[in-house]
């Protein structure tokens, strides 16, 4: 009783965690909920495509997930943020249920918004159908705990085994705190220019167009740069949660007001999360639409862990998509020249900036609420 008492206390070691799941191979998509996993992984694997590898999206990794089943016979890990359950409803109903190829796939899924914790307005729902989603599509449920022991861990493993050998699914919902990890993982790049410094002369630039951010600490840093400037919050529409649309809201904006400039203020995750919406964009070809996307090479918002787009050559893939302009800023005599270019370019355009990792530790969120947000930005855009 002592050593579990001792246990609880100390909360789980990811460790201990990874080695009661005893797979050799996960797929995810970085979360802070799931921060001790996540640098665990970086820290015993890197990026390793026999051993862990981070997808551009949810779905994405449940196909490697599934690729790796079909070559080996053994039981992979997904890991992912609650939010990113709607990705994986079509692999999950219609390529790994037992109906289809009976697939057994181990998801590890960190819960923001779980009722009666208080978290930010983009994860309360989400929060609340967590578990739900995840039961109506067969996969049996297990909630990690601060409390949660070893031996009962063990036990669940035990039960969720003989599932997972008839070709079905389990998860593990994580929550806050749950796990930890005591190895150090540092996050760094070789770019000098700060996101919110980029963001600044972006809304320099700008002026009084409107401006669709995308999901994370570029939409926190925005709204304090509002605050700083004594300016009002109705020119930018924050996208807080939906992470990999903002692209699409701004394209849907720009059809609807061609006479105004509208900006994208987009990140590389989120870019790459939803990367066919490049080649929407591109088609339609809005001459009033300027996309810009900062690219740090990670998934900074949630501990820094890399993403693709460090060794994708993001201005290629934009111009293979059909926007007529696009280029890189790696300076901040670049980036003006870039944004006043654009701002006064009749065509649809693509700027990658590149970025250095992090943000100040005091970084405020949103005071304003979503529907706050909305009907101001609303009430805006009817005057353009």
């Amino acid at each position: 009783m002592d050593a579990e008492l001792k246990w609880c206390n100390n909360k789980m070691k990811v460790e201990t965690f990874a080695e009661l799941l005893g797979a050799d191979y996960y797929a995810g998509v970085p979360d802070s909920q799931l921060k001790a996993l996540c640098n665990y992984l970086m820290h015993t694997y890197g990026i390793d495509p026999k051993h862990h590898m981070i997808g551009a999206n949810e779905g994405n990794c449940t196909a490697l997930a599934a690729g790796y089943h079909l070559a080996t016979g053994k039981v992979p890990v997904v890991y992912m943020q609650n939010s990113g359950e709607g990705n994986i409803i079509n692999p999950v109903a219609s390529l790994l249920n037992d109906k289809v190829y009976g697939i057994p796939v181990i998801f590890v899924v960190g819960w923001r918004g779980e009722p009666g914790v208080h978290d930010e307005p983009q994860h309360i729902y989400q929060g609340e159908v967590t578990v739900r989603l995840l039961e109506d599509m067969d996969i049996r449920t297990c909630i990690v705990g601060k409390e949660t022991t070893k031996e009962r861990l063990t036990s669940v493993m035990e039960e969720f085994g003989l599932l997972l050998a008839e070709g079905k699914s389990v998860a593990f919902v994580i929550q806050k705190d749950a796990l930890t990890y005591e190895e150090k993982v540092v996050y760094q790049n070789e770019h000098q220019m700060v996101r919110e410094e980029i963001i600044r002369h972006i809304v320099r630039a700008a002026g009084e167009d409107p401006i669709v951010s995308t999901t994370g600490k570029a939409s926190r840093e925005l709204f304090e740069i509002r605050e700083a400037n004594h300016q009002s919050h109705k020119y930018d529409f924050l996208t807080v949660g939906s992470m990999g649309h903002s692209s699409s809201i701004a394209l849907g904006i720009a059809a609807q007001k061609a006479g105004q400039k509208i900006w994208c203020v987009d990140g590389d995750g989120a870019l790459l999360m939803h990367m066919g919406a490049l080649a929407v964009t591109g088609a339609a070809c809005p001459s009033n639409l300027i996309h810009v996307v900062i690219n740090n090479g990670a998934h900074e918002t949630v501990g820094g862990m890399p993403t693709a787009a460090g060794s994708a050559d993001l201005i290629g893939i934009a111009k293979a998509c059909g926007y007529p302009y696009a280029a890189s800023a790696d300076s901040f005599e670049k980036l003006d020249q870039e944004l006043q270019s654009a701002k006064e370019r009749k065509m649809l355009s693509f700027i990658e900036v590149k970025c250095s990792i992090g943000a100040r530790e005091d970084l405020g969120r949103p005071t304003t609420t979503a529907m706050e947000n909305k009907e101001n930005f609303m009430e805006y855009l009817k005057e353009k």
